[in-house]
């Protein structure tokens, strides 16, 4: 295992092991970025689910309040009746289902996010073998399959992340750019602890949230309040 960097002994110095709470969190990444360029902050939970059995897996979408800071390039694919819609949304690629199919399994992969529209996905499950191990094959269930595909294209551009638990039963998410602001980064951390507190599943027994960290790309990290995390739903309803 690699030692770390003589910045990095230094950030880390700076970083109580104990719980923080979010805004304490946000507070100390903020304080302790070394990099030159504009880290993104991250977020890892463990969870106390087995993702083996399909009425554990913790799958869903978030809309950051704030945005994730990053410019994603959208592929539409629907029919040409579409094309407007898609293209007012903001979409910068849109094609028909067949055309997908070819250009893509020719090669063509200039875009971070698709989205189509249900009459589409006969034409496109064959892309499955392209698109599935970037993540990118559209699913009505984290709404990438939709006949609003204005309004996903729309969720996307505006700051809509996807999370999906691993093997190892841990969720990551990114939380927005160093360079926001501290309510910034507050609001959009607590919008995704709230999603993944909103998405457990009813088989899920014991300690849902069994530990969560955030850092920024470079930084050490730095653990959370669980009970701060547990009582975001609970004060979310009152």
């Amino acid at each position: 295992m690699g030692k770390h960097g003589k910045k990095y002994a230094a950030a880390a110095s700076k970083v109580e092991k104990r719980p923080h709470t979010m805004n304490e969190a946000v507070q100390v990444l903020k304080s302790v970025a070394w990099a030159k360029f504009d880290e993104t902050l991250e977020i890892a939970m463990l969870l106390g689910v087995d993702p083996r059995h399909a009425d554990q897996m913790v799958r869903g979408t978030v809309v950051l309040p704030h945005g994730t800071g990053k410019k994603v390039r959208v592929l539409a694919i629907s029919g040409p009746d579409r094309f407007a819609e898609a293209q007012a949304a903001g979409a910068d690629i849109v094609m028909t289902g067949p055309e997908s199919v070819e250009k893509l399994t020719a090669g063509f992969a200039d875009f971070e996010a698709v989205v189509a529209t249900p009459d589409v996905m006969r034409d496109i499950g064959k892309l499955g073998k392209v698109l599935g191990p970037r993540g990118l094959m559209p699913n009505p269930k984290t709404g990438t399959v939709t006949v609003d595909i204005g309004k996903a294209i729309g969720d996307i551009k505006g700051g809509r992340v996807e999370f999906r638990v691993n093997k190892t039963s841990i969720i990551h998410g990114i939380l927005g750019k160093r360079s926001f602001t501290p309510d910034q980064l507050l609001d959009n951390l607590k919008a995704f602890v709230t999603a993944i507190q909103r998405a457990k599943p009813s088989a899920a027994k014991g300690k849902y949230v069994r530990s969560a960290y955030v850092s920024t790309t470079m930084s050490p990290s730095v653990q959370l309040d669980l009970a701060e995390v547990d009582g975001l739903v609970a004060a979310d309803k009152h």
